[in-house]
């Protein structure tokens, strides 16, 4: 049974290319385009991973971190924040919520894809 990504991003381009990559990689993936659809589609789809945009309108990525670390079932997900934002404060406030990883755009797909299996292997 293939492994489930949950890919949240509002930026289209970025959605494609990372919808490609996990395909690719054999990953069944789920799209989500703001936070409450994030968490719409955490409720019907069941991702063992979320790679989590942090800027976002309406619902950020970490308050969507948030939200999903506040829920017990929720627990056994990874969550992988990226953004553009690069600050140690900006890496800090994600991983203090909950996130599993931070990774800084742009990032190399080797790179993604060395961390995506990471998380996964960790969530067996």
């Amino acid at each position: 049974m293939a492994r489930k990504i949950l890919i949240v991003d509002d930026e289209p381009n970025i959605v494609i290319s990372l919808e490609f990559l996990m395909q690719q990689r054999g990953y069944e993936v789920a799209l989500a385009h703001d936070g409450e659809q994030a968490l719409q589609r955490m409720e019907t789809f069941r991702p063992d991973l979320v790679l989590l945009d942090v800027v976002m309108p309406a619902m950020d990525g970490y308050e969507v971190c948030r939200k999903i670390r506040e829920r017990s079932d929720w627990n056994p997900v990874r969550i992988l924040m990226l953004s553009a934002k690069a600050r140690d404060v900006d890496v800090s406030k994600g991983l203090a919520l909950g996130a599993d990883a931070y990774m800084t755009k742009p990032f190399s797909t080797r790179q993604l894809m060395a961390t995506v299996g990471e998380l996964l292997a960790a969530n067996t």
